[in-house]
């Protein structure tokens, strides 16, 4: 800071702002080692770094001062201004006023002089003058000790470049005087820092470096405002933290703003980001990227333990009924279940339960595969012996009911050959779906920070695909539905509708639970288990649960000897009488009591009531103690 004449002005203001210790002040030679511009103001000027240029005492100088007076002065024009102004007085007379300037004022130490610091380099400035004049004259005029024509009429910027910047002499205290090619003469500078004197109230500058050719500063002898040692800072611009770039002022390098890169980029240089694009990610550094590491179902998640504890519970379920089934065999009420649709839909149960397994594995091109073929090929073979089952019985009951014929295809070999067929429709479909969309995986991006391994599918063809089963299960409903009304000995048709029904219900929730949470792979994948593992649970409970329990807790039910009572289907010819009927290798004895569905002679009532024990025995039925 260095305004002639409004150095004083503004520390006044610094501290009529209450802002004594808010700036660091930083001065050049204009206010160098001053006293008289910081009196009164010296809390305000705590902590300043001055320059100044190094010079010494001209000796004399002083008393030449102290000698002159507006008497004796006749050339410097400006003096009576100067002694006016130092002694707070005027020279002239001024009525009334006692500011007049008395006859005994002298310019001493004793009034507050001060040799100024730059008396040296104008006594300097005048010696380097008249050594190039005298160098000129030597050159000019070697014959005469005057002034000669050809030094009057020599040119002055020749005279400045060839005699002035060359002079070289000892100046008046002695330091060597000599100036580079620019006019410049050497750099000296001393450095005061304007602070209090310990354990006292009086403030100096004391010397803290200097300058000739390189810098020597003492940091540690540096008093800052409020008598700190804590050098502050005063920058343009901080320079900018990892991860920041610098956004240049226009028409000022040394001024910039710090930037940061958005959390997904990494810094190429000081100035520029760069998206590290989708599935990578910035090191803490952002020198480089790395590839974010890919997201699937792990099987610690709650989310794979809840479906994988369901599954294992349902497949030691199927494996049980498997086995009982398997231990009582030649019963009659596994027999009457019809063992080869039974084994097939308890195969379909457990494929059920484990796609979950498949579902929740690490996606790749044959578990991707395999998802695709489990899933449809569990489903067909459960809804496609239960089809077959309720339309074997609704056959047989519209034949019943319509004609004396023996409806076709309702042997248990005739019943797989169906369901098989049923199945094949799915395989066929799926192989070739796995054909025109070959399996494979892809990577998801729901945010930045995320990379999802999914299988190389759409959620809409995944369910494209179960098309074929939601026909099977609509049919099957259907039948279920047409053959509610059965005599009640019959009453698996009402455990197979029971079971259709609450599939309905299962899928309708499961397939907008399943869109709805698509931007949630965990939660998608689920609700894909657990829907596949409800929908074998009500297939497991619904059809064997009953058979299980008879087998199990009741086996002196489990005999042939059964009744078939029912007002649905009674005629206006009631009989009473007895048929026994063989069908394949088994015998089944049916007695009818009054009020059996039976018909005439004439409406064929023996192949009616061979009809029935069709029904029941290759299928269901019930046992009684009657």
């Amino acid at each position: 800071m260095d305004v002639e004449g409004k150095r004083e002005e503004v520390l006044k203001a610094a501290r009529r702002l209450n802002l004594t210790s808010y700036f660091h002040w930083v001065a050049s030679d204009g206010w160098g080692k001053q006293s008289h511009l910081v009196e009164g103001l010296q809390e305000v000027a705590e902590g300043a770094i001055t320059v100044e240029l190094t010079s010494d005492v001209v000796k004399g100088f002083d008393t030449y001062m102290s000698r002159l007076t507006p008497e004796t002065n006749t050339r410097n024009p400006w003096f009576k201004e100067y002694w006016e102004k130092f002694f707070g007085c005027h020279l002239s007379k001024i009525p009334g006023s006692d500011l007049s300037c008395g006859p005994d004022l002298r310019i001493t130490k004793e009034a507050g002089y001060q040799q100024d610091p730059k008396v040296q380099f104008v006594v300097d400035a005048v010696y380097s003058f008249a050594h190039a004049l005298s160098h000129l004259q030597q050159s000019q005029c070697p014959d005469t000790a005057t002034v000669c024509d050809a030094m009057s009429n020599y040119d002055g910027g020749d005279f400045y470049r060839e005699y002035l910047l060359n002079v070289s002499f000892k100046g008046v205290v002695g330091s060597q005087v000599k100036f580079d090619e620019v006019g410049d003469g050497p750099a000296r500078y001393t450095i005061y820092n304007y602070r209090k004197i310990p354990g006292t109230s009086v403030y100096n500058y004391s010397v803290v470096g200097s300058w000739y050719s390189r810098l020597d500063l003492n940091l540690s002898e540096v008093s800052w405002a409020n008598d700190t040692t804590t050098v502050p800072t005063s920058v343009c611009s901080h320079p900018c933290q990892v991860g920041e770039i610098k956004i240049v002022q226009q028409g000022d390098t040394c001024c910039w703003i710090c930037t940061p890169c958005k959390d997904w980029e990494m810094m190429v240089e000081e100035s520029l980001c760069l998206d590290c694009g989708p599935g990578r990610w910035p090191y803490d550094n952002k020198s480089s990227c790395y590839d974010l590491p890919h997201q699937y179902m792990r099987w610690t998640s709650v989310f794979a333990l809840v479906p994988v504890g369901i599954s294992c519970l349902g497949i030691v379920l199927t494996l049980t009924v498997i086995g009982i089934f398997g231990r009582h065999d030649d019963t009659p009420i596994v027999k009457a279940s019809g063992r080869e649709l039974s084994y097939m839909l308890l195969c379909g149960i457990l494929v059920c339960y484990l796609n979950t397994f498949l579902l929740l594995a690490r996606p790749g091109a044959v578990i991707c595969a395999l998802q695709r073929f489990g899933v449809g090929f569990g489903f067909s073979m459960i809804y496609g012996a239960l089809l077959t089952k309720t339309n074997r019985i609704s056959r047989i009951f519209d034949s019943a009911s319509r004609s004396a014929r023996r409806p076709g295809f309702i042997s248990p070999k005739s019943q797989v050959v169906i369901t098989c067929s049923l199945v094949s429709v799915q395989v066929v479909a799926t192989v070739v779906w796995l054909v025109i969309e070959t399996p494979g995986t892809r990577f998801e991006y729901p945010t930045r920070e995320q990379v999802i391994l999914k299988c190389r599918i759409k959620d809409s063809s995944f369910l494209l695909s179960l098309i074929y089963n939601m026909f099977l299960i609509t049919t099957c409903t259907v039948y279920a539905v047409k053959t509610r009304k059965i005599p009640e000995n019959f009453n698996e048709s009402k455990f197979i509708g029971f079971t259709m029904y609450t599939t309905c219900i299962i899928w309708l929730a499961f397939v907008p639970i399943y869109f709805g949470t698509g931007n949630s792979y965990e939660v998608q994948i689920t609700t894909l288990c657990v829907a596949i593992s409800l929908s074998a649970s009500v297939a497991l409970f619904c059809l064997y649960s009953p058979k299980i329990y008879i087998i199990v807790f009741h086996p002196d039910k489990n005999v042939r000897k059964l009744t078939m009572n029912s007002a649905t289907y009674k005629k206006s010819h009631p009989v009473s009488s007895a048929a026994s009927i063989n069908h394949g290798s088994e015998g089944v004895k049916l007695q009818t009591v009054p009020g059996t569905p039976s018909r005439t002679a004439t409406e064929g009532g023996s192949q009616s009531m061979e009809n029935e024990a069709l029904l029941l025995a290759p299928s269901t039925l019930t046992f009684s103690d009657a």
